[in-house]
């Protein structure tokens, strides 16, 4: 692909206009928005295989979020609120993830969003954004350690190992592999996210066996709870307005179980071939969304009904195999022999989150400093072009861990999720704000929709859809924190805990945009301002060089037969 010709003559090749007001046009200030790929002391290398950002794309994300958290959503709302909420919330995130790919796929920048948003939008917008996403996974790096440390319990008890050994342990070894670069952790990932599938694969297909009545039991349950107790569980009140209520407070479960999709958004620096990769790897998370979540869910709620004592119980635990929901189904059916089997697997899952998150707050601090918004030594890489100074100072802070070892840690552990959900729903709404932005300046450059390599499907118009489910869900997600009733989680009292956790990202979020603003006079882009083109050719030539090199490697012959081109090339 050669270089984009705008049809517009005022937008001019590897040179950012200022903003309108000011009438002239400027050039990048050193270190600021230019993204230089060409310096070997800042520059990521394209390590990551197609076959590792397609297993990424898949299994990345899975996490405690589904195979845990859909347990104390289903008691607290029913199965078909669960199955409501999931089902809408993936929507979203499919419309996050598409507009995130019509981006990247275009201009795969190694700062990642963030640089898509202070190019394409706003400064202020790319750095708060920026940190924002850093601020999330500082949070929930330290978050998944704990949350390893509590699973090490179902066979250690804290009582003959402090869980502050295994948060050391499993620090060092997620340090270690981000620190060995970019190609080893691919491949590590790759390798843990193959074994995440296969875990939930395998639970849906138990699941299935079970609800049409192929367990211990030969109980085909299919709809039976759904009738009684019912598909919706009342919150908060009686009638229509207790089971929207209920209905409302899995959004939050959902928006949680989803975080970290993302994922993919910040490879496409250090992505083989991303023009293809990358839409592929899109196209996939809709797959994993419908097949994973969604279809996780419903079964769920076929085979434990909301009203379970084992379900109760299971909410009430931390973590590990006996908080989920997937447990409670098979004890109810009748099969007792798999909880040990199943913590190991949730022992993987979070292992597997840990290292991305750690991953994602490493690189999300290298594109900050390559923008110009954080200190130039963060942006320094070594020989593997790992950011080690970035990875040096987000590990440090993952220490923060430890402080999760006292007793009351699960509390701790409640506010962290709280905190970190809002910080996701405000990175999701920054992405689809740039894309409106974005798909404005190429239409207005002169870029037509058959130039780029992959476009949203539901263009601008699933763009501001999930945009404002996003803002809502931002606005009403702690809810409950108003409602003085009986049986509110915190008392009659007002949760002002919970309200500050649940809300502190949006001051923080929109003073970091206007502060910005303040103290640097920064002004926004215009349609015809916005800088689609600087470090675009670098890319072109880096595309057409990798393609040249796979074709004389194949000799411009076919690879494999039949079977490896229609069962296995889609993977690699």
């Amino acid at each position: 692909m050669g270089l984009i010709q705008r049809k517009n003559p005022e937008a001019s090749v590897g040179v950012l206009p200022s903003p309108p007001s000011s009438g002239e046009k400027t050039s990048f200030s050193e270190g600021q928005l230019h993204d230089s790929q060409d310096d070997p002391d800042t520059s990521l290398h394209r390590g990551l295989k197609s076959r590792q950002i397609t297993m990424i794309a898949i299994g990345g994300a899975i996490g405690t979020g589904l195979i845990i958290g859909t347990g104390s959503a289903l008691a607290k709302a029913g199965p078909l609120s669960i199955l409501i909420s999931y089902s809408i919330v993936g929507f979203i995130v499919y419309m996050v993830m598409c507009a995130l790919g019509e981006m990247a796929a275009y201009l795969p920048i190694q700062s990642g969003f963030t640089g898509y948003a202070t190019r394409f939008c706003d400064p202020a917008l790319g750095f708060s954004l920026g940190y924002t996403y850093w601020f999330k996974y500082i949070i929930v790096t330290p978050n998944q350690l704990t949350a390893a440390a509590l699973v090490i319990q179902y066979w250690v008890p804290r009582e003959r190992v402090n869980p502050g050994v295994f948060i050391a342990i499993f620090l060092v070894a997620i340090v270690l592999i981000n620190y060995l670069g970019i190609r080893y952790f691919g491949e590590i990932e790759f390798w843990l996210s193959s074994v995440k599938i296969l875990t939930i694969v395998g639970l849906l297909i138990l699941s299935l066996v079970l609800v049409l009545g192929g367990g211990p039991d030969h109980d085909r349950k299919g709809f039976r709870y759904w009738k009684d107790p019912g598909a919706m569980k009342p919150l908060y009140g009686t009638g229509d307005k207790g089971r929207f209520l209920g209905l409302w407070s899995t959004f939050v479960t959902a928006t949680f179980a989803y975080l970290g999709t993302e994922l993919v958004g910040v490879t496409v620096g250090e992505a083989q071939n991303p023009r293809r990769v990358i839409p592929r790897a899109i196209k996939l998370t809709f797959w994993r969304i419908v097949v994973f979540y969604v279809l996780s869910v419903l079964l769920i709620g076929m085979l434990v009904p909301y009203n379970s004592k084992a379900l109760s119980f299971a909410t009430k635990q931390s973590t590990g195999a006996s908080a989920s929901p997937f447990v409670v189904a098979l004890i109810e059916s009748g099969i007792h022999g798999l909880p040990g089997f199943l913590n190991a697997c949730i022992l993987i899952f979070v292992f597997s989150a840990a290292n991305s998150d750690l991953y994602i707050a490493t690189r999300t601090l290298y594109g900050l400093a390559k923008e110009g918004n954080s200190h130039r030594i963060l942006a320094h890489t070594d020989r593997r072009g790992v950011p080690i100074y970035a990875l040096g100072l987000s590990a440090t802070i993952a220490c923060i861990a430890f402080l999760n070892c006292a007793d009351d840690s699960k509390k701790v552990f409640s506010y962290f999720v709280n905190l970190v959900t809002i910080f996701g729903i405000l990175t999701w709404i920054s992405i689809l704000v740039t894309h409106v932005y974005f798909v404005k300046a190429r239409r207005a450059q002169g870029i037509e929709k058959h130039e780029m390599a992959y476009t949203a499907p539901f263009g601008l118009f699933g763009t501001y859809f999930a945009l404002a489910f996003c803002i809502v869900i931002a606005i009403f997600k702690n809810f409950d924190v108003f409602i003085h009733v009986k049986g509110r989680e915190g008392g009659e009292k007002f949760d002002y805990v919970n309200f500050i956790t649940g809300y502190l990202g949006i001051p923080l979020y929109l003073g970091m945009i206007f502060g910005y603003k303040l103290l640097t006079h920064s002004k926004g882009w215009t349609p015809l301002t916005a800088d689609l083109v600087t470090g675009k050719e670098a890319i072109d030539r880096e595309e057409e060089e990798f393609l040249a090199n796979k074709a004389a490697k194949q000799g411009g012959r076919k690879p494999g037969g039949w079977f490896y081109r229609h069962f296995v090339a889609w993977l690699l």
